[in-house]
């Protein structure tokens, strides 16, 4: 879980000098990806959220997208403010984002109505996924639920499998492809190609909280090989 996303901040500051990261992190406990396990790997994020603040880090990402989305509609925007809440009572305050919450607000960001959506999750929780996606405004025209149960599993899944995978979906009246709705599972590699390979803008979770860390750090939203997203092509406003 935490490979992508430094490496992405890693490749921003190739381009962007200036700007330097240490990265820190806080573990919450699952082994087996299912509903039960997730809700309670979620109550550890409340401990987590005040050891990092011990570092005055600047900027809080809850990096697991279906711990967030299995935990029900909108979900994103109450963790986020309890959270930050915690890190305001350790007298070191610093914005909360979640994954999921990224996803959602990327999506915006990239004005997408419809997507198609790959998940290594069980197909239970990914139709939890599905329609939290859905319940913020976005219609899923396919979907892929690659039922990898197995937590360290996920995140040794070959990314140079995804391109086939997607190659099978019906993508057609897609605005983006989500080509993985999970931080942990490796994706990066297959972007680009993914990319050349249907003509559409692809977005994963993990380019997603990293558009969201760079926007609250107040950085130029641009990382080489990261996809749509990160190429410079929708920057924010500043002000």
């Amino acid at each position: 879980m935490e490979t992508e996303v430094p490496a992405m901040l890693q490749a921003h500051s190739v381009v962007r000098p200036n700007d330097r990261f240490t990265f820190h992190s806080s573990r919450m406990r699952m082994k087996k990806v299912v509903k039960e396990e997730l809700a309670a790997m979620d109550a550890e994020s409340d401990r987590c959220a005040l050891e990092l603040s011990d570092a005055r880090v600047d900027v809080l990402g809850y990096a697991c997208l279906v711990a967030i989305m299995a935990m029900g509609h909108g979900y994103h925007r109450v963790s986020q403010q309890r959270l930050t809440e915690r890190t305001v009572s350790n007298g070191a305050t610093a914005p909360v984002i979640t994954s999921a919450g990224a996803l959602v607000e990327a999506l915006k960001v990239m004005k997408a109505k419809k997507i198609a959506l790959v998940a290594p999750y069980m197909i239970p929780l990914t139709e939890l996924v599905k329609d939290y996606i859905a319940a913020e405004g976005f219609e899923v025209v396919d979907w892929r639920a690659l039922e990898i149960p197995d937590n360290l599993d996920v995140g040794r899944h070959d990314p140079a499998k995804l391109p086939a995978i997607v190659a099978g979906m019906n993508y057609a009246d897609a605005d983006v492809i989500v080509l993985s709705a999970c931080v942990q599972m490796p994706s990066l590699p297959a972007v680009a190609q993914v990319e050349a390979m249907t003509g559409k803008p692809v977005l994963t979770a993990s380019i997603a909280t990293t558009y969201a860390i760079l926007k609250e750090l107040g950085l130029d939203p641009v990382v080489p090989g990261a996809g749509a997203l990160l190429s410079g092509a929708f920057p924010y406003d500043k002000a």
